[in-house]
């Protein structure tokens, strides 16, 4: 499907078949995130892909829906901030939360591309995540995705309309006609 038929038909999936993800679609969604643009290419960001089978108590700690453990794999992204570019030169803004959820933005394409199921999770407990995933203390879970393949079939996008969305020349430039 060509790019804008993938960003709308792009759906948050909270029910998913326990079928496996065969080890060539994985590897296409995980290369989309290595593929993704950072901050002077840096890529300061990990994939953790994490089998749920046997692991649901764990993954619960993190996020405790039915729903997130369903899929065979969750796929947990962190930014490594000693890694990223930084805007130092005016106010210190570091890129790595923002690399990071870019190259979840594109996981989560690459997937719906290939007809697999996502659900881009922000609301997770960061310190259980920090203690199931054994992660180091300068490495930030940034999001979580359950990856599998649909059980249904998510209903239609809400969305604001795009002139909500969008200004022109400053905050409240003039309406564009």
């Amino acid at each position: 499907m060509d790019f804008q038929q993938l960003i709308a038909a792009r759906r948050s999936v909270r029910a998913y078949r326990p079928d496996p993800v065969p080890d060539p679609l994985l590897r296409e969604v995980l290369e989309a995130a290595r593929l993704a643009p950072s901050a002077c290419n840096r890529q300061p960001f990990r994939v953790l892909v994490i089998h749920t089978k046997g692991r649901e108590a764990d993954l619960f700690r993190i996020y405790p829906k039915e729903w997130f453990v369903q899929a065979p794999l969750v796929l947990a992204v962190c930014a490594v901030p000693t890694e990223a570019w930084v805007r130092s030169r005016y106010d210190g803004w570091s890129a790595a939360e923002t690399d990071a959820t870019i190259a979840t933005d594109q996981m989560l394409l690459a997937a719906a591309d290939r007809g697999l199921g996502t659900c881009w999770i922000a609301a997770f407990d960061p310190e259980a995540a920090r203690e199931v995933l054994d992660l180091p203390e300068d490495v930030v879970p940034v999001s979580f995705t359950p990856l599998g393949w649909p059980a249904d079939t998510p209903g239609p996008k809400e969305r604001k309309p795009l002139e909500d969305l969008v200004h022109y020349e400053r905050w409240l430039g003039p309406p564009r006609t």
